[in-house]
């Protein structure tokens, strides 16, 4: 479909990356990963044809339609949304006007055995045809359900688009693109602006769309749960991993290992040739084999390791005075901007040590209480900020309000206090400023360089109370893993406004929902208030649906009777009890067959009694009843599953 052959990009003298070569199938979906600057958003310029290489070639199938998301783009305000929303058939009302043509031509000719007539009937036959393939029927409808899809409201359709955020508007051209149904989606960074729910229904959408796709994006349990391919950019060169992206975490922590059990042997080499060329560089017995020494040197071509931020600095905050028990507490706030109630009655206590998550659809209101909270805006009600509460706040537009006229470096060495002054290049290191980039001026940072500058400042703070809007956004996934190590460390309050359900995960303890004006709790982390919520939507679904025709007699519905929604959850909980069960199997038979070895040796007379062959046989063998028992207990619920079918 689309083939890169030894592509290279080189800005200046320096090399982006060279002789990056692959192949891009029909339906194929892969994942673009690689640190931030490795040239991701680079490549995908070239496959969309917005960018030449330096050399190289890009071979595209004919008649190939390609959709492009870039991160950053320049939008059209002279619209409504629905009108620009419906831009995306432009190619539709193309061909239709010149099938339209075409048969007018027909109608008004009468040499029907001529060549020409015969021709004008292939071409309507096909124009008609590639209608069809298009899908141009119900083109409103589609772009309805796109829309709202990706949480705009019905209300919202006659709105110009002058009237919405970027991030609003950026969701306009993703509609445009997922509308379009191209042959090939290249994305860069797609949930950057969406809200968990409109992240799960692109998911949805892209599981079911026909196309190929190319994905940049530093969401992790995204990218893990729509391609299945991964190709990384690394040291300036492309690595094909044919495999989804936790697999491909495991197989370079082998590759990389394995680079490094080379690159020492050869060091190793390296060393002994030179110390035979030292000892005898000057006896003239020895003259031609010190000649071949250092001929084999030469010949020697270095190897390279993978690339691996020094992320693993465990950062953590400056030490701050102990706040009161209650950084938080609010008590009937309530928010409105002209007749437009943003949230009201909103009561909720946040505790000492307690780290929190605000989700929601964006315009709920998140980022409206982060800002009543600090201070930023009026609100109704009560909300007092604890005793000895020194806050930490990173927004949206922090990375805005860096001084362009210092350097990397100087930012932070303005921020720092104390022993951390020592460690400044180490924590630009794990933020990926090390070396040169740490001279770089901030009015040359890309948007994702800024943002990391702006969170390391933070991180330099002496605070008690953090309140972190959008944390993740332009942070790449080794990045965010240092973040969040260092949130987990942090002896104080937070409270995280995000739509990064892998980041939150194992993070925030209780989820505050906003929602139709209110603020609702939820106990635990993001994947138990995930899972509450869709058991709630079902039941309201069921609510307003007439019952199922003909239940089984065990009173449950079948699955095929379901809603779209609920056999979405079905198939969820079909597809995990058979991998539980898949899985089981194979930890059993490596548990069997480790056993087995086990008990051979124990077996053989020179074993006598040896307590380790003992201890761990019980060992093996009480992880064996614990696999069985597991193994029983998802084979009974992929039973049950199946008899619901």
């Amino acid at each position: 479909m689309i083939s890169a052959e030894h592509i290279s990009v080189s800005f200046g003298a320096r090399p982006l990356f060279s002789d990056v070569s692959f192949v891009i199938n029909a339906k194929e979906r892969l994942a673009l990963v690689g640190k931030n600057g490795a040239g991701k958003s680079t490549l995908l310029k070239i496959l969309a044809g917005e960018q030449m290489p330096t050399s190289g070639t890009v071979s595209r199938q004919s008649e190939l339609t390609i959709g492009y998301l870039p991160q950053v783009m320049r939008l059209a305000d002279s619209t409504t949304l629905m009108e620009e929303a419906e831009k995306a058939f432009d190619h539709i009302r193309d061909t239709e006007k010149q099938l339209e043509h075409t048969n007018f031509l027909l109608g008004h000719r009468s040499d029907y055995n001529s060549s020409e007539y015969a021709q004008l009937i292939e071409r309507s036959a096909w124009l008609t045809e590639r209608l069809q393939m298009m899908g141009s029927q119900n083109r409103r409808a589609q772009v309805e359900r796109t829309l709202l899809g990706l949480g705009f409201r019905e209300d919202d359709f006659s709105r110009p688009t002058a009237e919405f955020s970027g991030g609003w508007r950026m969701r306009v051209e993703l509609a445009k693109l997922l509308l379009l149904r191209p042959d090939l989606l290249l994305l860069d960074e797609p949930t950057n602006h969406l809200d968990i729910e409109s992240i799960a229904w692109l998911e949805d959408f892209l599981g079911r769309h026909g196309g190929a796709l190319v994905l940049v994006s530093h969401d992790r349990a995204f990218v893990n749960n729509v391609t299945t391919r991964t190709l990384e950019l690394s040291c300036g060169k492309l690595i094909d991993y044919r495999v989804k992206y936790d697999q491909y975490v495991q197989l370079r922590e082998q590759r990389r290992a394995a680079q490094l059990r080379a690159w020492e042997n050869q060091q190793k080499e390296m060393a002994d040739i030179r110390e035979f060329v030292e000892r005898f560089r000057y006896k003239p017995t020895k003259a031609v084999q010190v000649q071949q020494r250092l001929h084999q040197l030469e010949k020697m071509v270095p190897i390279e390791i993978d690339e691996v931020d020094n992320a693993m600095l465990h950062l953590k905050f400056p030490p701050t005075e102990r706040s009161g028990d209650f950084p938080l507490i609010c008590e009937g706030v309530g928010k409105t901007y002209g007749e437009h109630n943003v949230f009201h009655d909103v009561n909720l206590t946040i505790r000492r040590g307690e780290k929190v998550a605000f989700v929601g659809r964006n315009g709920e209101g998140k980022t409206t209480l982060v800002k009543c909270i600090m201070g930023e805006t009026d609100y109704d009600g009560s909300l007092r900020v604890g005793h000895n509460v020194k806050i930490g706040y990173y927004a949206q537009n922090q990375a805005q309000l860096l001084d362009d006229t210092l350097t990397v470096y100087d930012t932070i060495d303005h921020a720092a206090r104390g022993e951390v002054r020592t460690k400044i290049r180490d924590i630009l290191g794990a933020f990926m400023f090390g070396g040169e980039a740490s001279e770089k001026r901030v009015s040359v940072l890309s948007g994702g360089e800024r943002s990391r500058l702006a969170m390391i400042r933070l991180l330099l703070q002496p605070v008690n109370f953090l309140i972190l809007d959008e944390p993740t956004n332009h942070l790449d996934m080794r990045t965010k893993d240092v973040l969040k190590e260092a949130i987990q460390a942090f002896d104080g309050t937070v409270v995280v406004v995000s739509h990064d359900r892998d980041f939150l995960d194992g993070l925030v303890n209780k989820v505050y929902e906003f929602g139709d004006g209110k603020v609702r709790e939820h106990l635990g982390g993001i994947y138990d208030f995930l899972e509450k919520k869709k058991i709630a939507s079902l039941r309201e679904l069921e609510a307003v649906k007439p019952a199922p025709a003909a239940p089984k007699a065990t009173g449950q519905p079948s699955a095929a009777s379901l809603s779209y929604e609920q056999q979405k959850e079905y198939r969820r909980r079909l597809k995990q009890a058979e991998g539980q069960v898949e899985q089981s199997e194979q930890t059993i038979a490596q548990l069997e067959a480790a056993l087995r070895i086990v008990e051979e040796s124990l077996s053989a007379p020179q074993s006598g009694a040896d307590m380790d062959l003992v201890n761990k046989h019980q060992s093996l063998t009480k992880q064996l009843e614990e696999a069985m028992a597991q193994w029983e207990q998802w084979s009974e619920m992929l039973e049950t599953l199946k008899s619901e079918k």
